[in-house]
């Protein structure tokens, strides 16, 4: 790529370019011999190299992104009305790209709090958690009352008071999985690091019983981990009061802790993608996977997701995977979201969203590709089940949907104690108690969203600036965030409402 090419083409075997900008009918693309636009291009959008057959196979990145369903000649715009999703094999070649992990760098630390029982923190909050819908309230209105002005001057170390509601919790299968998930999610909440003390607020007669929760996920109630029903108060006020004035006696001692050197081990960073475009799996997600290589080498901890947005490039996964065991959870979890879409009618090809089509992505093929780049090259060491406690160091691979919070909540349930989170359209994200750091893929709109966006990936795309550069820039605004440094996110009080956990099973 040069500052003057108007197309990019990413793979020597690649039948597409991608649009730096957008392209006019009738202009003449020389880096491709003379190529002319048969149409409007617009930009992050592909252009056809070469003449296409009907039912003949696309290649972006050099990997298939889907099927031409009419003929398409030379110079002419490919998406949605001449490509579909179709079937194809994957050689998953288990274990056949597994590349060892760099040498030896020179120690980096980060400033987190160190809980006495080990854990490692980026954030101190307290939070306020649901147990099910009907106590949603009482936790927003206690965490309301801390929110006013100076009510938290007294604690300054102490980073706010946070509700963690949902809208479940009730009319499901008392021992069933959607329960043992939800449990699992609001266990993985209560225990998490980035809170000194918790409060779990429950009505008393739902389906997630408080003792049930508390039992299932290994909950110790105590003076920083406190229960509260409802029923048993005497209702909403009642609770409300008991509410503030537990969190009242928490304060001091949340307020004790103090950030220290810590080494990067203790990080464990989720990726995510969200209102991804054609320019997502060349700027921020390759850039990204850059700075998780740093990440794994200095010790810490990546957690990729979003099942439905690997689909595609999950071979690409299995080849990097430690171990055939390892690859093979992979596979098993492609093949469960295959028979999940049948069995709801539906098609893993619809999670390209509008948005995501606007921005030049034309199937899940192609969205997962890009996506897959956010892992960087290292091992897959471990894959989990939504919300499971990650225990393993490098990167991992967590099953969720590609539903952003949804995916979000099940790494921040599993231990991740930030999010890095890249957006080509642009979106609008926070996930406390975790720190969310926002990649824009595209300077256009990094700069109409300036107070949303952490760091613009778009001068790759320029020619300004590498990848790996750009990794290295993200690598150390991770350290810089989870050093207490606020994210825009955090500056703008996003994330109270990002909490939504994956639910599974038939709602009664």
């Amino acid at each position: 790529m040069t500052p003057l090419s108007r197309a990019l083409k990413l793979h020597a075997t690649d039948d597409v370019a991608i649009a730096r900008n957008a392209i006019t009918q009738g202009t003449t693309l020389d880096e491709f011999g003379g190529l002319v636009a048969r149409g409007d291009i617009p930009a992050a959008h592909k252009i056809a190299l070469r003449p296409i057959a009907q039912g003949e196979a696309l290649r972006r990145y050099g990997q298939i992104i889907g099927f031409a369903t009419q003929a398409i000649a030379p110079g002419e715009h490919v998406h949605t009305h001449n490509v579909s999703i179709g079937t194809f094999d994957r050689d998953y070649a288990f274990s056949s790209d597994v590349k060892p992990v760099g040498g030896a760098l020179q120690p980096l630390t980060f400033q987190g709090f160190l809980r006495a029982d080990g854990r490692v923190a980026t954030r101190n909050y307290i939070g306020v958690v649901s147990t099910v819908n009907c106590s949603a309230t009482v936790s927003k209105r206690v965490a309301q009352h801390f929110a006013a002005p100076g009510a938290l001057d007294a604690y300054p170390n102490v980073d706010g008071i946070v509700p963690i509601t949902h809208s479940f919790g009730c009319c499901i299968d008392h021992n069933g999985e959607g329960i043992q998930q939800l449990r699992r999610t609001i266990g993985g909440y209560v225990k998490h690091a980035n809170f000194a003390g918790v409060l779990v607020i429950g009505l008393g007669c739902e389906a997630n019983q408080m003792g049930a929760l508390f039992v299932a996920e290994n909950v110790p109630s105590g003076p920083m981990i406190v229960p509260l029903v409802m029923q048993e108060l005497g209702g909403t006020q009642k609770t409300i009061d008991a509410a503030i004035a537990a969190i009242n006696a928490m304060l001091p001692q949340a307020n004790r802790v103090k950030r220290e050197p810590l080494p990067l081990s203790h990080l464990n960073v989720a990726l995510q993608c969200g209102g991804s475009d054609g320019y997502s799996g060349i700027t921020a997600n390759p850039a990204l996977g850059a700075a998780v290589d740093l990440l794994v080498q200095h010790g810490g901890t990546a957690i990729l997701s979003e099942t439905p947005e690997i689909y595609g490039a999950e071979h690409l996964l299995t080849r990097r995977a430690i171990s055939r065991e390892v690859g093979e959870k992979i596979v098993e979890r492609i093949h469960w979201w295959e028979d999940y879409a049948e069995r709801e009618k539906g098609s893993i090809d619809n999670n390209p969203t509008p948005g995501n089509k606007a921005g030049g992505l034309t199937t899940i093929l192609e969205k997962s590709l890009g996506a897959v780049a956010k892992s960087g090259s290292t091992p897959l060491m471990g894959v989990y089940r939504y919300a499971e406690p990650v225990d393993t160091h490098g990167l991992v691979f967590m099953d969720a949907p590609g539903y952003d919070p949804m995916g979000a909540t099940g790494q921040i349930a599993g231990g991740a104690n930030l999010v890095v989170f890249t957006t080509g359209r642009g979106s609008c994200f926070g996930a406390k108690p975790a720190p969310s750091i926002k990649l824009a893929t595209n300077t256009g709109m990094f700069n109409r969203m300036r107070d949303d966006m952490d760091i613009n990936c778009g001068d790759i795309m320029e020619g300004s600036v590498t990848v790996q550069q750009k990794g290295e820039e993200i690598f150390h605004a991770i350290l810089r965030v989870a050093s207490g440094e606020k994210s825009r996110s955090e500056a703008l009080g996003v994330g109270d409402d990002e909490f939504v956990p994956w639910m599974i099973g038939a709602q009664m």
